[in-house]
């Protein structure tokens, strides 16, 4: 053997043996494929809600000449034209003007012209907040049964725009329930909040807010040495009630009362006001102390009154004896339970309707199976009962059974899957006054609905649905139109760089022999991933397998540590589509990191926190809206999986990133990279 033969032979086996051993930092250059839509943001296809009826004949009625035209005056058209114009600047960056050669039409049928289009075009605009809509070569046309029904229609029509121009369709349209009810937060963190959730509320056609209100800074809280430094001040109460209204959400405050009362004895004030004085975190009141009600509850009441100039306040009155003994005084005792609740109660519905305004309140303690004979006779029968069930499917009986005692109910429902599409089936059969999609973030907590508790905000799109049309079924990718409505984005594509990893691959997607994927055979694999240059979501990634890094199960223990990525190339942002091979012991945990290498030696480091940034394949649920969703499948034996992709934008887009490290922390949730692309070409 020759002495270069030896030593080429002596490099090769060494080079095998690096990608052998675990912990081994190793480099390879990759090859980076020009795309030009590596990002490409295009309309969701799907209309949430779902009309009642609906068609979509072929075509498309092109932008250029388009302008709007507003038949009527009513405050609604005009909100009409300012949400179509909203679209046009944020998803074409265009505007769109008020007259042209081709229109779009928006009115209600009290003009007798338009009725006479609608009649004409074999559609129906009738009901509340019904609606005729169809595009057609001659121009569009949004005709509301009145002008809510403009209005809402208006929000159908935003969701045929494409960067072409508006989709053909022809749809007759009216909700099955009155009442659509959404529950949104005031804390410190509001503004920032509601002003992208109220719109997006609208847009997915609720028409009533319920509005978290306990820590407001109210002037008795104030004086009374009770606010808590966490809540929204009076002002932006009034400011979040106002724009609400301003896209047709009647704000319901939520003022929790008699129980959960933990506001009112913030800083350690009111404790004589406490129901259970052994109680070091009071959660009841004192009803029998007439300074429960003239120190703060009343006050507190005419203040929001002021503030929100409701139609309908909610008193709480869920819960009460949850925590608290209840009664633990001995005059409470010997008056008992339900008369203590009881006079409550009509104590706060008769200040209330003194002041023109209705009350509501939860079911659970008033109805409970050990009073429902006879206390909710003793309550006001305008008094509007909450019943709140968070189970899937439709067993929901009370819900009829409570209006059968004679009060006006609602149904609420939360985040799990097939709660609120049974629900609402259930309330429009039994004809309920509408459905509540609540939602539990923390009194303080309004900036998880993106980040930490986004798995609350992907069903504020299943509950519009649910309770529009309720025999709609479910919403195809609900996480996607969250994203897409909550945080709306221009309708473009951005070119790029797809990378091909196959080089450092060190697992394939499919397992037919068990030492692939993560080493479970072939039923429980990524095999429906797609390989090969395809899209995913918004992104094109080059699929040839997984990047998997070392963990701590046995199955991942001898894979590397980290690997590293050549590029030498500029990039606006890179899109990581990556996942982990098992979940994390905790959420949040760090469980690996990415190392951006410029070519001038510096370097920026992004940590990968379990559930914000990245999920494991079989983990579905979105705590965090960071990543955008990317591909969702089955395994062979039918388990639902997904693949989230992290959109990393680059802070230095004028500088060549010459490479990125992947690096394991070697954790139960074990870092896996199986695509990457560069958006953009930088600067």
């Amino acid at each position: 053997m020759q002495p270069k033969t030896r030593l080429a032979t002596r490099l090769g086996a060494a080079l095998l043996l690096s990608l052998l051993l675990p912990g081994v930092a190793d480099a390879a250059p990759l090859q980076l494929s020009p795309v030009p839509d590596a990002r490409a943001l295009a309309p969701h296809g799907t209309l949430v809600p779902t009309p009642k009826q609906a068609s979509f004949p072929a075509g498309t009625l092109p932008l250029s000449g388009l302008g709007v035209r507003v038949v009527g005056n009513a405050p609604e058209l005009a909100w009409a034209v300012r949400d179509l114009r909203a679209e046009w600047k944020t998803r074409l960056g265009a505007e769109l003007p008020d007259s042209g050669k081709v229109l779009v039409t928006v009115g209600t049928v009290a003009d007798t012209g338009l009725a006479a289009k609608v009649k004409a075009a074999g559609l129906t605009a009738a009901g509340a907040e019904g609606y005729a809509l169809w595009v057609e070569a001659g121009g569009a046309y949004v005709v509301g049964a009145d002008a809510r029904g403009a209005y809402l229609g208006a929000q159908t029509l935003r969701q045929l725009l494409t960067a072409d121009g508006l989709k053909f369709a022809r749809i007759s349209d009216a909700p099955a329930l009155s009442q659509r009810i959404a529950m949104i937060y005031l804390d410190q963190y509001s503004a920032a909040i509601n002003n992208k959730l109220i719109p997006m509320l609208a847009a997915l056609k609720y028409n009533r807010v319920l509005v978290m209100s306990n820590y407001v800074q109210w002037d008795t809280a104030k004086s009374g040495g009770f606010a808590h430094p966490g809540g929204a001040s009076k002002a932006e109460a009034v400011r979040v009630a106002a724009l609400a209204r301003s896209y047709g959400l009647e704000p319901i405050p939520l003022l929790e009362t008699l129980g959960h009362v933990g506001w009112m004895f913030y800083g350690g004030k009111n404790m004589d006001l406490r129901q259970d004085t052994e109680s070091q975190n009071p959660w009841a009141y004192d009803t029998l102390n007439p300074a429960t009600y003239s120190r703060v509850i009343l006050p507190i009441l005419k203040e929001a009154v002021e503030v929100f100039q409701p139609k309908v306040i909610h008193i709480g009155h869920d819960e009460v004896r949850n925590r608290d003994r209840f009664p633990a005084r001995e005059n409470g005792k010997a008056v008992g339970f339900e008369k203590l609740f009881v006079d409550d109660v009509v104590k706060l519905h008769g200040f209330l309707k003194e002041q023109s305004v209705g009350t509501m309140m939860w079911h659970d303690t008033a109805f409970a199976d050990s009073v429902i004979a006879t206390l909710p006779a003793q309550l006001p029968k305008d008094i509007q009962v909450a019943y709140w069930n968070y189970a899937p499917g439709n067993s929901f009986g009370l819900l009829e059974r409570i209006k059968a005692l004679g009060f006006p109910v609602l149904g609420a429902s939360w985040a799990e899957v097939g709660n609120a599409e049974g629900y609402a089936k259930v309330a429009a059969l039994v004809g309920a006054s509408g459905m509540i999609q609540t939602r539990w973030t923390g009194y303080f907590g309004n900036p998880s609905i993106w980040d930490g508790a986004a798995d609350q905000g992907v069903p504020f799109v299943r509950a519009a649905n649910a309770f529009w049309n309720p025999a709609a079924g479910s919403v195809p990718n609900a996480e996607g139109i969250y994203r897409a409505t909550y945080q709306p984005e221009a309708y473009r594509a951005t070119s790029g760089m797809v990378v091909n990893l196959a080089p450092l691959v060190t697992r394939s997607l499919t397992d037919d022999d068990e030492k692939g994927w993560i080493l479970k055979g072939a039923d429980i694999d990524l095999r429906n991933l797609k390989t090969g240059v395809n899209r995913f979501g918004a992104y094109k990634f080059d699929v040839s397998g997984a990047v998997m890094l070392k963990g701590s199960r046995p199955a991942a223990k001898d894979l590397p540590e980290r690997v590293t990525l050549e590029l030498g190339r500029k990039a606006t942002s890179i899109a990581f589509l990556h996942t982990t091979g098992w979940p994390a012991a905790t959420a949040r945990e760090v469980i690996g990191r990415y190392e951006v290498r410029y070519a001038d030696g510096s370097l920026i480091n992004q940590p990968l926190e379990y559930g914000r940034h990245i999920r494991a394949w079989t983990d579905t649920l979105t705590t965090s809206m960071i990543p955008a969703p990317a591909w969702a499948g089955q395994t062979k034996d039918g388990l639902e999986v997904a693949v989230p992709v992290l959109d990393w934008v680059n802070p230095k887009p004028d500088k060549v990133i010459s490479s990125v490290t992947v690096v394991s922390e070697g954790k139960n949730a074990n870092l896996t990279l199986i695509g990457l692309t560069l958006i953009g070409e930088g600067k």
